[in-house]
């Protein structure tokens, strides 16, 4: 049975604790960012951030750390205000943004010593035939993954404008990034399973998580699993209203 037919099954096992990117500039979002963090800006009625939050929630993800850096006070007295269902731990990142590899070394005691769920803030997914976070912890397997990342196919990724991230095999591993000039067919959307083994040998200062993708990819450990839902690339105020539209006709 291939990773494009596997059901997960209820008892799966959900990590406990997410990390949430909440600190980039939102630069591609400007103006709507001049004045408020990327995650604050609202698409369908509610606030990026809240979107993502809600998803833990109803996963069952019970504690998450979110990092600040842009305008960081908004983001604090927003998660304050909100009744989460999900227990809000602040890595304060003000000093320095660290970016998305950066960010989770600084969290990384924060994080603790079990896998953990790494979601970007500024995402938006529609679940489909099951809870998505739930579909991906059910595809974790320790023993043979550092890293398992949530893909949606390059045909289905709305709004966006990449020409795509990975390319998978029939059991799920992730077998090469996409080559310049070539298309992938399958898009990377910001939500993961990471292993903490996998943090560690990091470079000072900020760096991407790709660095510790690409050491997943060449021990043969980075797999991914198929979204069955809907996902919008609300990257730009364009995208907002593109998403918007589709939102109403579900």
């Amino acid at each position: 049975m291939t990773v494009y037919s596997i059901r997960p099954q209820p008892a799966a096992a959900v990590p406990e604790t997410a990390m949430v990117m909440a600190a980039g500039l939102g630069k591609r979002m400007r103006p709507l960012t001049a004045t408020r963090p990327k995650p604050l800006v609202v698409v369908g009625g509610k606030a990026l951030i809240d979107h993502t939050i809600d998803h833990l929630r109803e996963a069952g993800v019970k504690r998450a750390v979110v990092n600040v850096h842009y305008l960081a006070d908004q983001m604090e007295a927003h998660l304050r205000a909100r009744e989460n269902g999900v227990a809000i731990v602040i890595s304060d990142e003000r000093r320095q943004l660290m970016e998305t590899g950066g960010g989770i070394v600084q969290a990384r005691d924060l994080i603790g010593d079990a896998p953990f769920l790494c979601v970007n803030s500024d995402n938006l997914w529609i679940d489909g035939p099951v809870d998505a976070i739930r579909a991906l912890a059910a595809q974790w397997d320790d023993a043979r993954m550092d890293a398992l990342l949530l893909l949606v196919p390059l045909a289905r990724a709305n709004c966006h404008r990449g020409q795509g991230d990975f390319r998978m095999d029939a059991q799920g591993r992730i077998t090469e990034r996409r080559k310049p000039g070539r298309l992938a067919p399958f898009v990377f959307i910001g939500v993961s399973i990471l292993s903490p083994r996998l943090i560690r040998d990091w470079p000072e200062g900020p760096f991407s998580t790709n660095l510790f993708f690409n050491r997943a990819l060449a021990a043969g450990r980075l797999f991914g699993v198929v979204h069955q839902g809907l996902w919008f690339d609300v990257g730009t105020p364009a995208a907002v209203g593109a998403a918007e539209a589709v939102l109403a006709e579900i």
